[in-house]
């Protein structure tokens, strides 16, 4: 079964977290959504220091790791509760390759991504799941999704297929990188 974007999920309200404003509070779309070098037309992020720019223009996450802690947790992740912009299924997040490239959507109208990094989550995924300190443990799992860079920009929708084009040789995962052991 080929991969698949499961939603498309932009910011739906700034809320306040524990020390600044936040853009976490992403929901799915729907439509096709313009992405550009920065990111989903309509997303925005609020501590651009930390999140956001072309090394982070959008955030992946698997939804087989969101069922997993939907599991840990005993308690429903719904599509961008953890912050993400794309929610994926069938796409081994935790051990995509830093410098892989997914094709999503056609090669006209899709765009072209790649792994830069895992994302370092803050204390605002703590407040936002309502578990104190729950960026450490979301970190000490590897399970921490995967910041995009933009290198084809178009549109994306939910139900696009997701294709690996291109896998580096060295081996470093988006797990090992997060610095789980």
């Amino acid at each position: 079964m080929p991969a698949r974007l499961v939603t498309v999920n932009v910011v739906h309200e700034l809320i306040r977290g524990p020390t600044r404003w936040t853009a976490i509070d992403k929901r799915p779309v729907s439509g096709l959504v313009a992405v550009d070098e920065l990111g989903l037309t309509g997303d925005r992020q609020c501590d651009t220091r930390y999140h956001g720019g072309p090394d982070k223009a959008l955030y992946a996450y698997a939804e087989e790791d969101s069922a997993w802690w939907s599991t840990e947790l005993d308690r429903e992740i719904t599509p961008g509760l953890f912050g993400e912009n794309l929610t994926t299924r069938g796409l081994d997040i935790t051990n995509a390759l830093i410098g892989e490239r997914w094709r999503i959507g056609g090669p006209k109208t899709g765009i072209l991504v790649e792994v830069r990094s895992p994302r370092t989550p803050c204390s605002n995924l703590a407040a936002r799941m309502g578990i104190p300190k729950f960026h450490h443990r979301f970190v000490a799992t590897g399970r921490v999704g995967a910041y995009l860079k933009v290198l084809s920009v178009g549109s994306v929708r939910a139900g696009n297929r997701i294709v690996v084009e291109h896998r580096p040789d060295h081996g470093r995962t988006v797990g090992a990188a997060s610095g789980r052991a």
